[in-house]
């Protein structure tokens, strides 16, 4: 029987919680260490998770606890710190979403698992849905021809606070760019990448409220490839619930992907993915449910496997530098009023 891979967790908000539920469900990882910055978090962690080490300082934590992989779930600014100090360890990092904020401090994190020879995985849970993975399986068996439109959409209402409100401080969160619709750039890329690299990239965007223009309530890009495909991402947060569409034509067939809960977190959510040949029409039954919740239960088998087996993961650095450096491109675009090129952002 083989040894559990050892967690240590930095980060014990909402999302962080969900986390340590995923680590503590499988039989094949060990929840060995958690760092939570409050009193009421720590509390509540030692009260969860008996026998866990927990830390105040996630610094701290990574200097001093024996741990297989660093799991980072927290505010976007600190990541870099963060998995840089637990690689210089020797140690591998599941890194959430977006990586970084700068396309700077996203650099320094895959150069740093090269110089150190471990593994990164990035928070792209998407890549592991039995639904949003389903539809790169079909792409790639060539049921719908070569992808050439992807168009990937979320309607939901505004984003949760964060623990001290950091999700609505630009200098902590970086943008409403960043936590989303990196997803969805991540996502379209993904199906997208018979296409080669993005070369161009064009963005809208506003909100609501003139006291936050930076994080946008309705934001929308396209960008596209040098062969002529191209893609689709936006989202509203002025809306209410959470309802997330895909589709992706291509030149035999098309598919429509669609999935809906009164939450993100929604544990019975509802869902389909119809595919279209040139032919025939097929809803496609789905094994498992789809939804985040679910997924990041995946993500941490996935990581569990690619710590023993050194198997890479399935969101790698650069793809998180990639998702994140189209983020950027798509801020700036909004802030030049142009479409910009994207082609120069992942040179060292």
């Amino acid at each position: 029987m083989s040894v559990p891979v050892r967690f240590a967790l930095a980060g014990f908000g909402a999302w962080g919680k969900l986390h340590a539920q995923s680590i503590a469900g499988n039989v094949d990882a060990h929840l060995v260490a958690i760092a939570a910055p409050s009193d009421a978090s720590r509390a509540e962690a030692e009260a969860l998770y008996p026998g866990v080490q927990i830390f105040a300082d996630a610094a701290e934590m990574i200097a001093q606890a024996e741990f297989d992989i660093l799991d980072i779930v927290t505010p976007s600014h600190t990541h870099r710190e963060m998995a840089v100090a637990a690689m210089t360890r020797g140690k591998h990092v599941l890194l959430e979403k977006p990586m970084a904020i700068t396309l700077e401090d996203c650099k320094a994190i895959v150069a740093a698992a090269k110089e150190h020879g471990v593994q990164l995985a990035v928070g792209h849970e998407l890549r592991l849905s039995s639904q949003w993975g389903e539809i790169k399986k079909i792409i790639d068996s060539g049921r719908i021809g070569e992808p050439q439109y992807v168009l990937v959409e979320l309607l939901r209402k505004p984003y949760r606070l964060g623990a001290s409100g950091w999700r609505y401080d630009p200098h902590r969160v970086g943008s409403w760019v960043l936590e989303e619709p990196i997803h969805f750039f991540d996502l379209a890329r993904w199906y997208l990448e018979g296409s080669g690299d993005p070369v161009e990239l064009y963005a809208y965007g506003n909100s609501r409220d003139a006291e936050r223009p930076g994080l946008f309530d309705n934001f929308s890009a396209m960008f596209k490839y040098a062969n002529g495909s191209y893609a689709v991402v936006s989202q509203t947060l002025a809306a209410f619930e959470h309802h997330q569409t895909v589709k992706v034509s291509g030149t035999k067939g098309a598919l429509w992907a669609g999935w809906s809960g009164a939450l993100d977190r929604t544990l019975e959510p509802s869902y389909f993915l119809k595919v279209f040949d040139g032919e025939n029409l097929e809803e496609v039954k789905l094994e498992k449910h789809s939804g985040e919740v679910f997924e990041l239960r995946e993500e941490i088998a996935q990581c569990v496997e690619m710590v023993r087996t050194g198997k890479p993961p399935v969101a790698s650095g650069m793809d998180g530098l990639w998702s994140a450096g189209l983020c950027l491109v798509a801020e700036e675009s909004i802030r030049q009023g142009k479409p910009l090129p994207v082609g120069e952002m992942l040179k060292f």
